[in-house]
């Protein structure tokens, strides 16, 4: 069937490249210069997938953050829930739906990386949301990029390469919009630019800019108690993804046995039970979504002589986000029901250099960067009770957390779930953090004109991120046997954020310090075998390290202590020092709070902790100081150009992401271990691709197809029966086919005329599990991959005068998939289509222009996420009308 479906992609291909031969003659517009290979080359000269989007496409797009030019390049997709809380995606190779709670120090490393110009800007988690502001091109290359871009351009590299400085050259302009959405706030932004010349052979440019983006997302009126708790939850119950509740996930209260003694679950007399209900009435409110971005970027250029030259760029930016962008479908669209303030501030400082020039016959370049990434973040909570398995401890009283319906007390009397009394949920989750990254590139290029030329360098890059989540549960002081007393973090020697008391509502803490470390050294060599034919051979060695410090800290055991306990959590200082030993805590008992060591045998353990203990004890005493991996991977590349007009490639290149510590690692649940440290995930990428300017350079089709073979997928995975943590592991392999292209046609016989369409079609499949725990199913597609997207937009221009009218139409078109490959996460995001037009005026320094986006008031499903069996989908913009002016000014 796969092999069918692909000769099907194939076929449709060959079509479009029939369909676009008409007898019409006109001449396309200039081709872009990218720096895919790490040298300035036209991205029609190289065999390389890259789709560029040029600085006047960026203008007539309105493209201004990245969500924006995703939906132009087909094959590109991302999961995540709104404005700085996004991971990009490339053909399909994505497996898990993002989500706060393992962004940042537990998040898995991002398989696209992330460039501004020459410095990577990925990060754990969730990318660094830069705006989109005076922009030169976007350069999206699919298929690995590793051995010229590293370990996190697995699946792909997306660039952002800014306007630089114009020595010589004084110039200005100023761009204004504002928009009106189809029942949400009016939005508007501004940008300015200006370029100095400061010096005869230096110059600055400077680019301020302000966004406010009116949100569209309403908070409804709504109530909620714990009757709806996951501990209440039977066994058979189906999820709203139809996947049914299996009896080891089911409600701890449901479960008993039968008079045979067999493990059943059964429901819960919740009859005279007294639930206090949260409502949310004090937090209606329309549009709540509503973003702020602004920033500015000052960039620097010397030239010293011909041959060399240096720069230097700063820029901060700050992005301030309200409410939530994800809705609840059930409650009609754009509607969800909050019962605790959202809200988002993600800043960030950049400071990069450069340094170019020739060294006899090599071109020489040096760049660094530092960036410094704050977020202050809380975010609604609440949905965390439809799993929580251990919320009703924390605000129920005893029968309401422990019994059955009909149960036994403590002194041995008979008792009534009846009597049981639930406080109100109110779940919120404070978060801060902080990133810190450096990076330094040192490459050299042989002569472009010689038959054998290379590129060669090396990199290092360090990352250090903290990060602390205080998962709070307001009304823990209420129950009849509180308050808890003070929690404190583990006092055992390593890293903490403060050394002071939890405050009153926060039940649990991750407080954790993550790094990375990563070195490479990489070279490519391009060898003429004729004038037709070329190969370029390619590999990159690589070795980086991750650390984890820190604790994820409970106050689990501080009830009826008086006291804190500082039990039932993970002291990853603990875990991952190295020294052979540690310090057992889940228990209550002060007896059992023992230091164990490595000499010591799984019999000599099971002897003080028991048989389940000991084992998860025994395998933390072997616990990995940091996760490490190095090796080497390779590409190669065979380009044969028989014509001027026409180039056929074909390239087999490989590609691999780093692992990281698990927070829980060692946790047992029958054969099932935990791992500590996951492996790195692997692929194999097989590429066909091709390159035509047809018609007497009226039409430029590009494309190609392509075969992946992925092993050891990671994944992440959040099960209470094996620890209340999410972790991550190896989940499956995979594989991938596909066909993607491009063309632009632009006819003789329509002067002003250009028609540019792309499209992807994608058939993914997991091919073996590898993980026992049933979280994966053979024979599923990968997550956000879209069985087929494409676009279309034709752009119209004709004279009048001496201005210059305008009118572009555009179509884009998502097919339906799905959120995670994890079953009880797994969500159909469901396809769509959206049409725009635009129509303006453009003179000899100034423009006009009206636009409609989403004219048919598509509810465009960009992203779902059902990690807490509770559905939530990010939908696009409603439609959404607005006007724009831009001004240059006059030298």
């Amino acid at each position: 069937m796969i092999k069918n479906r692909l000769l099907t992609y194939s076929a449709v291909g060959a079509l479009a490249a029939s369909l676009i031969a008409v007898p019409s003659y006109a001449q396309l517009e200039d081709e872009i210069i990218v720096t895919a290979t790490k040298r300035a080359e036209s991205a029609q000269d190289i065999p390389v997938a890259v789709a560029a989007i040029g600085e006047a496409a960026l203008d007539e797009l309105r493209v201004e953050v990245f969500t924006d030019y995703l939906v132009q390049l087909p094959g590109v997709s991302a999961g995540g829930s709104g404005p700085g809380q996004n991971t990009i995606y490339i053909r399909g190779l994505a497996s898990t739906t993002p989500t706060l709670s393992v962004a940042g120090v537990a998040g898995l490393a991002p398989n696209v990386a992330f460039y501004l110009d020459e410095q990577p800007l990925s990060q754990p988690g969730r990318n660094l949301d830069v705006y989109a502001a005076d922009m030169e091109r976007v350069e999206v290359l699919s298929g690995p990029q590793g051995t010229l871009f590293g370990a996190s351009s697995q699946a792909g590299t997306v660039r952002l390469i800014t306007n630089k400085p114009k020595i010589g050259t004084e110039e200005a302009s100023f761009a204004f919009g504002t928009s009106f959405t189809e029942g949400g706030e009016m939005s508007y932004n501004a940008e300015a630019v200006y370029n100095v010349p400061v010096a005869e052979n230096t110059a600055l440019r400077a680019v301020v800019y302000y966004d406010d983006a009116g949100g569209y997302v309403d908070n409804v009126p709504g109530q909620i108690s714990m009757e709806s708790s996951g501990r209440y939850r039977q066994a058979g119950t189906v999820r709203a993804n139809g996947v049914p509740v299996s009896f080891s996930r089911s409600g701890f209260n449901t479960r008993t046995t039968d008079a045979d003694g067999n493990s059943i679950s059964v429901p819960v007399d919740f009859s005279g039970a007294n639930f206090l209900v949260n409502d949310n009435a004090a937090l209606v409110e329309d549009n709540i979504n509503d973003t702020r971005y602004w920033g500015l970027r000052v960039s620097a250029l010397h030239e010293f002589n011909d041959d060399w030259s240096i720069s230097a760029a700063y820029a901060h930016q700050e992005l301030d986000s309200d409410g939530v962008f994800y809705s609840d479908p059930n409650l009609g669209d754009y509607n969800v029901q909050l019962f605790e303030n959202s809200q988002l501030e993600d800043d960030f400082d950049n400071i990069n250099w450069t340094a170019k020039g020739r060294i006899a016959g090599l071109e020489a370049l040096y760049t660094g960067a530092y960036t410094k990434r704050d977020t202050d973040q809380v975010m609604d909570y609440t949905d965390y009770l439809y799993v929580g398995q251990y919320l009703p401890y924390y605000i129920c009283d005893y029968y309401g957390a422990y019994n059955l319906p009909i149960g036994t007390n403590a002194q041995g009397e008979t008792v009534a779930f009846a009597g049981a009394t639930c406080q109100a949920p109110a779940l919120f989750v404070p978060s801060i953090s902080e990133t810190k990254v450096q990076t330094h590139e040192l490459r050299f290029n042989t002569p472009s004109e010689k038959r054998l030329r290379a590129t060669f360098g090396g990199f290092y890059s360090d990352l250090a991120l903290k990060e602390r989540n205080d998962f709070s549960y307001r009304n823990n002081n209420l129950i009849t046997y509180g308050p808890f007393p003070g929690n404190s973090v583990f006092d055992t020697p390593g890293y903490r954020s403060t050394d002071e008391d939890f405050p009153q509502t926060t039940i649990f803490r991750n407080d954790v310090r993550r790094t990375d470390e990563q070195m490479g050294v990489f070279g490519e060599g391009t060898f003429d075998i004729s004038d037709a034919f070329s190969l370029t051979l390619g590999a990159r060695w690589y070795d980086i390290k991750v650390d984890l410090e820190g604790s994820a800290n409970s106050s689990f055991c501080n009830l009826f202590s008086g006291r804190d306990r500082n039990r039932f959590g993970t002291d990853i200082n603990d875990l991952y020092d190295g020294d052979g030993s540690i310090t057992f805590s889940r228990t209550c008992n002060d007896s059992l709070n023992q230091v164990f060591t490595i000499d010591q045998t799984l019999d000599e353990i099971a002897a003080v902790l028991g048989a389940g203990n000991a084992q998860r004890v025994f395998n933390e005493l072997r616990a990995p100081d940091k996760a490490e991996t190095s090796g080497v991977i390779f590409k190669a590349t065979g380009k044969y150009e028989p014509n001027s007009d026409m180039m056929l490639y074909a390239t087999y290149s490989q590609g691999f992401r780093p692992g990281l510590l698990n927070r829980p690692g060692g946790a047992v649940n029958g054969d099932f271990v935990v791992p500590f440290e996951l492996d790195t995930d692997d692929i194999d990428n097989f590429e066909f691709g091709w390159k035509t300017t047809l018609m007497d350079n009226q039409v430029r089709f590009n494309g190609n197809a392509f075969f992946v073979d992925i092993s050891k997928l990671q994944t992440t995975i959040f099960d209470p029966n094996i620890v209340n943590l999410f972790f991550s592991s190896n989940a499956a392999d995979a594989q991938i086919r596909g066909v993607e292209g491009d063309l632009t046609w632009s006819p003789k016989s329509m002067s002003g005329l250009t028609v540019n369409g792309a499209f992807s079609f994608l058939d993914t499949e997991v091919t073996d599990v590898l993980i026992p725990t049933g979280d994966v199913r053979e024979g599923d597609s990968l997550a956000f991959a879209p069985g087929f997207q494409g676009n279309l937009r034709a752009r119209y221009e004709w004279g009048g005068g001496d201005n210059t009218f305008h009118v572009m139409p555009q179509v884009v078109h998502s097919a339906s998939s799905f959120s995670d490959i994890i079953i009880i996460n797994r969500d159909k995001i469901n396809g769509w289509t959206t049409f725009g037009l635009s129509a303006g005026i453009t003179g000899e320094n100034w423009m006009a222009e009206i636009y409609g986006d989403n004219l048919t008031n598509e509810r465009n499903e960009l992203s779902r996420n059902f990690g807490n069996d509770v559905e939530r989908v990010t939908y696009g913009r409603p439609r959404t009308i607005g006007i724009r002016v831009g001004y240059n000014f006059d030298n």
